[in-house]
């Protein structure tokens, strides 16, 4: 594995997909990352390393034109400017990143197996995060704001309260005298 740090252009098969979208025309690099990442992301079997390692790179391609991504900082990223990419290139890239790091990936195994791994792990779940952020969990409330009573289904919970039943003509003949 030609591989010397972490980041998404810092491999071989990384740095010669950002060489062959420099060398593409540019109205084909759009088409050229969407290939990457859907091949990625259509595994059905073993995604094999250097399918992960273009699809991680071009993923922080798509992450680059998100409005809360980060640039690609990388002296082996691509060198020539990128076509503003489809917004829907964001769900395939998550779809991608999902695949790289499933328990059927040939580089999630190698990585687990490094002491790195977890560096790159959450690399790989920032930029998914990115794209696809995750729910904010609300954190369980300490003390009660009110109590509740558990509606039932009785006889006397249908029937209707006291003041919807008309009142008691007697009381009010007796009053009136």
């Amino acid at each position: 594995m030609g591989t010397w740090d972490i980041g998404p252009f810092d491999n071989d098969t990384a740095a010669d997909f950002a060489g062959d979208l420099d060398e593409s025309p540019k109205e084909e690099r759009a088409a050229l990352i969407r290939r990457v990442l859907q091949r990625a992301a259509d595994q059905g079997e073993q995604l094999i390393t250097p399918d992960a390692e273009r699809a991680v790179a071009a993923a922080a391609l798509v992450v680059a034109q998100h409005p809360d991504g980060e640039p690609v900082c990388s002296v082996y990223g691509p060198s020539e400017p990128l076509p503003e990419l489809p917004v829907e290139l964001r769900t395939l890239a998550v779809e991608a990143l999902d695949q790289v790091i499933a328990e059927l990936s040939e580089i999630a195994e190698l990585w687990d197996e490094v002491p790195d791994g977890p560096k790159w792990r959450q690399g790989i779940t920032h930029l998914r995060d990115v794209l696809d952020p995750p729910i904010p969990t609300i954190p369980p409330q300490e003390e009660t704001l009110f109590d509740v009573e558990p509606v039932t289904d009785s006889p006397e919970s249908r029937r209707p309260s006291s003041a919807a039943e008309p009142p008691d003509q007697s009381a009010s003949s007796h009053n009136s005298r």
